[in-house]
């Protein structure tokens, strides 16, 4: 075993070399693009840019031989907004997202990706950032979600804010999106990545691989459903509805103790 990695290796690193220089192309390719967006404003120029991202997202994965694939327990109406929260366990989540929702929607995202040459600045016109660290930045980036489900665009929310590195299905999350979901009413839609940590390994970069990707829409949660429910009561639903799911799919950095699990 130890001498078949050995003999990988080399491919390995020559494959993420290939993948990691064509995905600095295809960001340089989006500074045009952007140009042209700008004078559209966020809004308007945004969902414009999310259909290109989702053109190159797929171009990146066709030539790096990653296949995404979307499946429906439940399929989203194509008149509505949602208030879309994916697990989060891979690098990768960030192409998938814009990949599996055909919506048009706006994630939050970390606001030190800001700091990244070239890649920041197309970040910033497209991503609503938040600094978790602090309070009053998560009270002015929950405002903008807000108004972003007010211009009639859907959000998306990586609910457990980073990497799940734990070995149970999910980590713990944090409150912003089951706040809104009580606030505004907006049916909160859970969807299971179920293979980019496979893909890619949150702890190395070098850890790319082609193979599939999926990811699962599971039924949505209607807070009219849960009238008693605040939003600690509406996360521990959600939490338990998409923990349950991912055992189910039996994903595959899930301690194999919680599937013998009754």
């Amino acid at each position: 075993m130890r001498k078949a990695r050995f003999l990988i290796a080399p491919f390995q690193l020559l494959y993420c070399l290939y993948a990691y220089i064509l995905a600095v192309i295809i960001i340089l390719s989006l500074i045009p693009c952007l140009i042209f967006c700008l004078p559209l404003g966020k809004f308007r120029g945004g969902n414009i840019m999310f259909e290109i991202y989702r053109v190159l997202g797929r171009l990146f994965f066709l030539l790096v031989g990653i296949r995404h694939v979307n499946r429906y327990e439940s399929r989203p109406a194509d008149d509505e907004q949602y208030i879309f929260i994916p697990n989060h366990i891979s690098y990768l989540d960030a192409i998938v997202v814009i990949l599996a929702i055909k919506h048009h929607f706006r994630a939050i995202g970390k606001y030190e990706l800001l700091k990244v040459p070239i890649f920041g600045f197309l970040y910033k016109f497209c991503v609503i950032t938040v600094n978790r660290s602090s309070p009053e930045d998560r009270a002015r980036s929950l405002n903008d979600l807000r108004k972003t489900l007010a211009r009639g665009i859907s959000i998306a929310v990586f609910p457990e804010g980073t990497f799940n590195m734990a070995d149970g299905p999910m980590a713990e999350m944090y409150d912003g999106a089951f706040k809104l979901a009580v606030e505004t009413g907006k049916k909160l839609q859970p969807i299971l990545f179920l293979d980019t940590y496979d893909r890619m390994h949150y702890r190395h970069f070098l850890t790319l691989t082609p193979g599939i990707s999926r990811a699962v829409y599971l039924e949505p949660i209607d807070p009219a459903d849960y009238l008693e429910a605040d939003p600690k009561a509406l996360k521990a639903i959600a939490k338990q509805k998409m923990g349950d799911k991912l055992i189910e799919y039996r994903a595959s950095w899930i301690n194999p103790n919680y599937f013998s699990k009754p």
